[in-house]
């Protein structure tokens, strides 16, 4: 039996995190008060957790992140995005640690150890009741003094301004920047210098996101799903706000240019041949013999130019391109972008 309740922003923040993973260091920065560089290594673990109840039955219960990063040492995070306070969210935090805990625990000489993840929750809106700080407190049993609180923070991303969002560098929170609008929609759809001033706030957020991508401090492909995503958001959250959601979509939206194309190719192209070099090289080591690192090199190069030019296409779809265009920028022909359309990425 499968536990989880799939939103749309829910999907946002997993496209977010699994697109674009170094958008998310800034906001662990932030969460837990880390100091991480931004280009640190983030692993990813599954989020798919199942735990067996009393009557036999066995139940999935999937979470919106689990994954660590790499600094001096590795440490794991878990955090979920809830669009609403909710009541059960402690519980459902409870439960979600001990099962992330639990299937990384590991027992020897009789002793189980496991460790809880770092844990946030990241809220879309939110009340003036709603906590800073969640503690989950665990009695055990020998006295007063064997108490352990597991502490949760929250960040409330309704709080954060455009100007402290690019100051802290929490792009992550862009797509989400909508819902600090939502009480002024209908004042939006009534008033045109209302609307004006919502359009000019995404207007500096643009030209942020420009002046980032050209600086070569943002990837062209993470500021293109920025905005996408920003699009997706605002297709539910204003979806009876006709004004509103056209305003930010003249903005935010548009096609993907050429040259914006190229980059995102180029980009693609480079990670790919980076696995593929390094895949080879090892490869080919593993052989011990000269020839065989020679080898090893060469078939990582071509096994990583075809991945680069697979994810590039893959991305380049996902924007709207048809396989024409993409065929073009790629070298692939069309039947194998179709073919990445319905398949595995």
């Amino acid at each position: 039996m499968k536990i989880s309740v799939n939103t749309p922003y829910d999907d946002v923040f997993r496209t977010l995190l699994n697109d674009c993973s170094a958008l998310i260091i800034p906001l662990v920065n932030e969460i837990f008060h880390e100091s991480y560089s931004g280009q640190e290594a983030v692993e990813f673990y599954p989020n798919e957790h199942f735990v067996n109840r009393q009557d036999g039955l066995e139940l999935e219960r999937v979470t919106d992140s689990c994954f660590g990063i790499r600094g001096e040492k590795l440490k794991k995070y878990h955090i979920e995005c809830q669009s609403t306070p909710d009541s059960t969210m402690l519980i459902r935090m409870f439960e979600y640690g001990s099962q992330i805990a639990l299937d990384a625990g590991k027992v020897e000489n009789g002793v189980l150890t496991v460790r809880f993840p770092n844990a946030a929750v990241l809220y879309l809106r939110c009340r003036a009741s709603t906590p800073d700080l969640m503690t989950i407190r665990i009695e055990l049993p020998g006295g007063e003094g064997n108490v352990s609180e597991y502490t949760i923070p929250v960040m409330k991303a309704q709080r954060y301004s455009p100007e402290e969002i690019f100051a802290k560098g929490l792009l992550f929170l862009i797509p989400f920047r909508i819902f600090s609008h939502e009480e002024r929609f209908a004042e939006y759809e009534k008033d045109r210098g209302s609307l004006e001033t919502l359009t000019a706030e995404y207007e500096g957020i643009k030209r942020h996101l420009e002046t980032l991508s050209r600086s070569g401090k943002l990837t062209e492909y993470a500021k293109r799903t920025i905005e996408e995503m920003t699009g997706k958001v605002l297709e539910h959250i204003a979806e009876t706000y006709d004004k509103v959601r056209e305003g930010v979509k003249s903005v935010m939206g548009g096609n993907v240019l050429e040259y914006e194309a190229k980059t995102i190719f180029n980009e693609g192209l480079a990670l790919g041949r980076n696995e593929g070099i390094l895949m080879g090289r090892n490869e080919g080591i593993l052989m011990g013999r000269n020839e065989g690192i020679l080898m090893g090199r060469n078939e990582g190069f071509a096994l990583g130019e075809a991945k680069g030019k697979a994810n590039t296409a893959r991305n380049l779809l996902r924007m709207g391109l048809v396989p024409s265009q993409i065929s073009e920028a790629t070298g692939l022909s069309p039947d194998e972008i179709e073919a990445l359309r319905d398949g595995p990425s």
